[in-house]
């Protein structure tokens, strides 16, 4: 079976260039995925201009309704949605299914466009003046996204944009793409008109293509740093506006007075859930005091051990497989320099065998402790089920270590202490952060963005960022004279 790409309300094949999509928990190729040639991508991005002046003009209310519907045909056939992320993806269906609903309530906020298009109005703002703010769609805009959340990363983007009057070509991962065209299937019987919602599979050939074409205003991106920040570089250079967001490295710290039994529960989902494959998982757990961080590795440990791991479609597993043999044996790289630094690999998941499943991308989770703030393993992001544990003698010394990272996406917190969480989230240098909240990832209405080298722009992913992301002010200052011969002005116009 050959997967094709969507354009203009129909499914287009181009077998020019053909990719290889594996089932992780097999190793076996399940089926092959069309890689867009440029033609390919310039006529999805004609087919988007083409819908624009119309999705443009319709209005917002009349957007609102066809995406109320479109979320219910999200809601019906959830499992089948949920089915191909976990065959394509390798994560348990479960993880499959929580990312799934948290992008329908992207859906489910979009459908506010009234209300979060309405603009602003200001009556005699002058004499006999008055003036008014419209948000205006800027055209058509693209998304290029990761393979982690093939379902929930996209619906940060497209419901937003659409929603605003934009029409939009996503460009998701070659890696696990089947999700995004069969919801766009669900934007053809929704009721969308041909063209507003197209999707283009392919490789860094179909990025360049978008970033380059003058027809695109605007781009949004996730995924690595390196790929962002080229990303970004490129976008503005061809004149567009771009939100690029990049990677992490989270901390996770852990105060004397925590509960360090709820604390260790949250950083093995956190740490190990979607087998770490997550721009928000916890990476770093800093212990403040080598008392507590005895205490929280004696029972990381035990837990990491008793880890379910095998395929995803099996419900009782806590954990799948990585995406790739390519990214499981780069993990697993970075185990061996761990041990080559001198960290201390309390648990070793580099041996892990499902039985049944020997050619699936398998890793068991991996701990490690004493680590330090010059290996590699604690500097970059890792992306897989490994969790080092740095100790710390105080708060600020723990802080000082959050805020010296390159990356800035999220962090957390652990503690009773009111006033000191309080601090923690005031001064650190982070886009989110969490107080007993290992995750902070924002809701809907809320939006998603970090600081530092983990976002390039300035506008974060969803909620009020997004509007301002996908629209462009338009300020209109009217008056209109009556039949009196006015004197001409040569000074500056004022209230006085």
């Amino acid at each position: 079976m050959i997967l094709g790409h969507w354009i203009n309300g129909r499914a287009v094949v181009d077998t020019g260039r053909l990719l290889n999509l594996t089932n992780p928990a097999t190793g076996k190729i399940i089926r092959q995925v069309a890689a867009a040639s440029r033609a390919t991508v310039e006529q999805a991005i004609a087919a988007a201009e083409a819908a624009f002046p119309a999705w443009r003009d319709t209005p917002p209310l009349k957007r609102a309704r066809v995406l109320f519907r479109f979320k219910q045909l999200l809601e019906e056939r959830a499992d089948e949605v949920i089915a191909l992320i976990t065959e394509e993806h390798g994560k348990v269906m479960d993880d499959a299914r929580g990312e799934f609903l948290r992008g329908v309530e992207i859906v489910e906020y979009a459908c506010g466009a009234p209300e979060f298009l309405k603009g602003e109005h200001s009556k005699n703002a002058g004499l006999f003046v008055d003036c008014w703010a419209e948000l205006q769609p800027l055209g058509v805009v693209a998304g290029i996204t990761p393979f982690n959340f093939p379902a929930m990363v996209p619906m940060w983007m497209y419901p937003m944009a659409i929603a605003c009057g934009n029409t939009f070509v996503l460009k998701p991962s070659e890696k696990d793409p089947s999700a995004s065209i069969m919801i766009a299937e669900f934007f053809k019987e929704a009721g969308f008109p041909d063209g507003v919602f197209n999707v283009v599979n392919g490789d860094k050939e179909a990025v360049d293509t978008l970033l380059t074409d003058p027809r695109v205003q605007a781009v949004s991106f996730v995924g690595s740093t390196p790929i962002a920040e080229y990303i970004y570089r490129t976008g503005t250079v061809h004149g567009k506006r771009v939100q690029a967001l990049g990677g992490a490295k989270n901390h996770a710290v852990v105060m004397p007075d925590a509960d360090i039994d709820n604390a260790v529960s949250a950083l093995m989902g956190a740490a190990y859930g979607s087998c770490g494959e997550r721009c928000m998982a916890i990476s770093v757990a800093v212990c403040v005091g080598d008392a507590v961080a005895d205490q929280v590795v004696g029972k990381l440990a035990e837990r990491v051990r008793a880890l379910r791991i095998g395929p995803g479609t099996d419900r009782n597993n806590d954990m799948g497989p990585l995406i790739t043999t390519a990214h499981r044996d780069k993990v697993k790289g970075y185990v061996d320099l761990g041990v080559s630094e001198g960290a201390q690999l309390v648990v070793d998941g580099r041996g892990l065998r499902v039985p049944g499943h020997e050619q699936g991308f398998f890793l068991g989770g991996c701990l490690f402790d004493h680590v330090r703030p010059d290996m590699r393993i604690y500097q970059e992001e890792i992306f897989g089920p490994v969790l080092c544990v740095v100790r710390a003698e105080s708060m600020q010394e723990a802080m000082a270590l959050i805020d010296a990272h390159e990356y800035g996406n999220g962090t957390c917190i652990f503690t009773r202490d009111g006033g000191l969480a309080r601090w923690f989230t005031d001064q650190i240098k982070v886009g989110m952060v969490g107080i007993n909240v290992p995750l902070p990832v924002p809701v809907a209405s809320h939006s998603f963005g970090g600081w530092k080298r983990s976002l390039f722009g300035d506008l974060y992913a969803y909620g009020p960022d997004s509007v301002r992301f996908y629209t462009r002010r338009k300020t209109i200052t009217q008056r209109w004279p009556d039949d009196t011969r006015e004197k001409a002005q040569f000074s500056f116009p004022t209230n006085h």
